[in-house]
């Protein structure tokens, strides 16, 4: 085949306003840069978490306790819906800091049948350890953003969380349903 044969690649979005000139380029260059920032806020976040001896997981749900409860009670629910995790996931993990003395369980005193989490001393001395070396960290990771274009990306990263959740369920659903389409390759 001459490259005058050659066929462009299909494009991987449809709407205007995520095309340029008809062509996706800058949308898939926005996509690989997002998980390329990914890769690394996590890698972050797992750094954190190493400097404190927890695994990622464990130390985000530390800090997220910390920081929920200047707002009130802090539930597994609450948790889970913050960082948009699974109940039975935050369960589990709770119960590894409870173990590991970092986290209490306590039975809410308006109901009974619910339990608030409560930082222990041990689980905010780890946090206050590692507050230097976030601020330092955090400062240079968001280093490129002017104030504005922080306030616009913390507007825009919930909408994109919850449009990526309605992705997610369209991609399962799509999937079931791939016997429908045609392969080519087959």
């Amino acid at each position: 085949m001459t490259d005058s044969e050659k066929q462009h690649a299909p494009l991987t979005v449809t709407r205007p306003e995520l095309l340029v000139n008809g062509d996706d380029a800058a949308f898939r260059e926005l996509v690989h840069a997002a998980l390329a920032f990914s890769a690394r806020l996590t890698a972050v976040r797992d750094g954190y978490a190493e400097f404190i001896g927890l695994p990622g997981p464990q130390y985000t749900i530390l800090v997220s306790v910390q920081h929920l409860e200047d707002d009130g009670r802090v539930s597994v629910k609450r948790i889970a819906d913050h960082l948009r995790l699974s109940g039975t996931f935050v369960t589990t993990e709770t119960n590894k800091l409870v173990r590991k003395g970092l986290v209490l369980k306590e039975k809410d005193p308006n109901d009974g049948r619910r339990v608030s989490l409560v930082m222990t001393d041990k689980g905010d001395a780890l946090l206050r350890r590692l507050s230097q070396v976030q601020q330092e960290v955090n400062d240079a990771h968001f280093g490129a953003l002017s104030k504005a274009e922080f306030q616009q990306l913390r507007k825009i990263m919930p909408e994109l969380v919850d449009s990526t959740d309605v992705a997610l369920s369209l991609l399962s659903h799509l999937t079931a349903k791939r016997d429908l389409i045609p392969n080519p390759a087959a």
